[in-house]
């Protein structure tokens, strides 16, 4: 048998003409955005408010999002990989990053000492990298709880942290969205560090530790779940508006009978005659199959057109009863409200913007 050699396509190979049209969008409202930030920032009082722009500002893009942040007043940024901070220099100042995971090997704090970035100190170790890069001005978290990440109190005292440029002392609180005693508990022990190193400011409170009051506001807040519409405590919910609004185009159309099954394992079966739609949108693209329990619906207008049959890998299948209109090529909408789709998905706000993959871009 003959084999042909398969080449590289060239830009001559190439289709030539406009790109073709995509059956998956997302819409960012940057004003959403911005007015958010104002908020929180209202709300933290007299700190500084920055934003966490972490897994690609949740889910919803860095080059969608950080330059509206920017604008909005946003001047300090944290993300959690190394990996993060290029895209995210595209937009603001490298020493206005902070990478919150510290560099793990001499590899990592020559990028910090290269690019500018701020390392964030999380344990001995981290510290002895970077001091042996040089050193320099890096932020240190001390962990008051959640035990996760964060040098102990009784650490502070070392000469490997000690010795230490720091410019923000931070913490992480665990329990932010619940009203329990952890949460001044984990306030206290950060100011008993703050007693036993030298530093610029405190950072404690995330989204839902700026509704907790003034007190846990400290010198700097850093929001993220709060920024693109989550809503963490209910004390937030009149501050806070929705940001992204995730739509997908129908692909095909058709009319299926009685006794009619749909969709793998053929868990839906139509008892009378229906027009349906398949919609491209699946679980690869973040529509996981939990939204299918329970009466799941996508929208159209103020129309519920409800799921029928499994959520499959890049498709979907729909009742059309309640917009009979509608045909190959018009849009749908998921109800993304996120308080909402978390209590109808049964995933955390988080997962909902995080899961969203790279096909709505």
């Amino acid at each position: 048998m003959v084999r042909r050699a398969i080449l590289p396509m060239t830009l001559a190979s190439r289709p030539s003409g406009s790109s073709p049209s995509a059956t998956l969008r997302l819409r960012i409202d940057k004003s959403a955005l911005a007015s958010n930030w104002r908020a929180l920032d209202r709300l933290s009082g007299t700190a500084k408010t920055g934003a966490a722009i972490k897994a690609d500002c949740y889910g919803l893009g860095v080059d969608a999002c950080l330059p509206t942040l920017r604008e909005a007043g946003a001047e300090r940024f944290f993300v959690a990989h190394w990996s993060e901070v290029a895209g995210a220099a595209q937009h603001v100042a490298a020493d206005s990053i902070s990478v919150l995971h510290g560099p793990i090997t001499p590899a990592d704090a020559a990028y910090a000492q290269q690019s500018g970035a701020i390392p964030t100190i999380n344990s001995p170790h981290q510290a002895q990298v970077w001091n042996a890069a040089g050193g320099g001005v890096c932020d240190l978290m001390v962990d008051t709880g959640i035990n996760r990440l964060g040098v102990a109190i009784s650490e502070l005292s070392s000469s490997e942290i000690a010795t230490l440029n720091v410019r923000t002392l931070m913490s992480h609180l665990a329990c932010a969205d619940e009203d329990v005693t952890m949460n001044r508990a984990q306030l206290e022990r950060l100011r008993a560090a703050a007693q036993k190193i030298s530093h610029k400011e405190l950072s404690l409170a995330n989204s839902a530790g700026i509704a907790l009051g003034a007190d846990f506001a400290l010198h700097l807040t850093r929001p993220g779940l709060a920024l693109y519409g989550g809503i963490a405590r209910e004390e937030l919910s009149q501050h806070i508006a929705q940001t992204a609004y995730p739509e997908a185009a129908i692909i095909q159309t058709r009319e299926i009978l009685a006794g009619d099954s749909i969709g793998y394992n053929a868990e839906f079966t139509a008892t009378q005659t229906v027009r349906v739609g398949t919609v491209s949108l699946g679980y690869a693209d973040g529509f996981l199959r939990s939204w299918g329990q329970g009466g799941a619906y996508l929208m159209a207008g103020e129309s519920r057109l409800p799921l029928l049959g499994k959520i499959s890998m890049d498709m979907v299948v729909v009742d059309l009863s309640a917009a009979p209109n509608l045909g190959e090529g018009d849009w749908v909408s998921l109800p993304y409200f996120l308080p909402d789709a978390a209590q109808q998905s049964t995933l955390s706000q988080y997962e909902l913007l995080t899961i969203l993959g790279q096909r709505w871009r």
